[in-house]
């Protein structure tokens, strides 16, 4: 089962703490077991030199991977972060980042996923990260 882009997007403003919404992430596709969000730049956002900070990349990695576990199990089931085991492998500055959030295998306590944050402009991926949910 699946949930529409809209019911995501409601999500975000419903389930998640204010300064997790003040990302502004937006919900831009959906899968069967995977979600890919908008991370818009911005300067709050950025460190010096205008690089993406490293803290806002695993907020919305951590946010993206609730969202897939969504759409996984169509609806929202509570879950908890035990792990987030993540790499920086390039800046990302002057662009939109893409999340991508995808569960690799959903079981009744435990939730394991991946995700990618690539440049909106380029495509190039600069984040990689590995998860583990407790699911409630």
């Amino acid at each position: 089962m699946s949930t529409s882009t809209e019911n995501l997007q409601q999500a975000l403003s419903e389930l998640f703490a204010p300064w997790v919404q003040a990302l502004n992430l937006t919900v831009e596709s959906t899968q069967a077991d995977s979600v890919t969000l908008r991370l818009p730049q911005s300067d709050q956002l950025s460190r010096v030199g205008g690089m993406l900070c490293g803290q806002a990349m695993m907020a919305a990695a951590d946010t993206a991977m609730v969202l897939a576990l969504i759409q996984h199990f169509g609806q929202f089931r509570p879950c908890s972060t035990v792990q987030l085991s993540s790499t920086f492998m390039k800046p990302l500055s002057g662009q939109d980042a893409l999340v991508t959030a995808r569960v690799l295998r959903a079981g009744k306590a435990m939730a394991f996923g991946e995700i990618d944050l690539t440049g909106a402009d380029d495509g190039k991926s600069v984040f990689r990260a590995c998860t583990t949910y407790a699911l409630m």
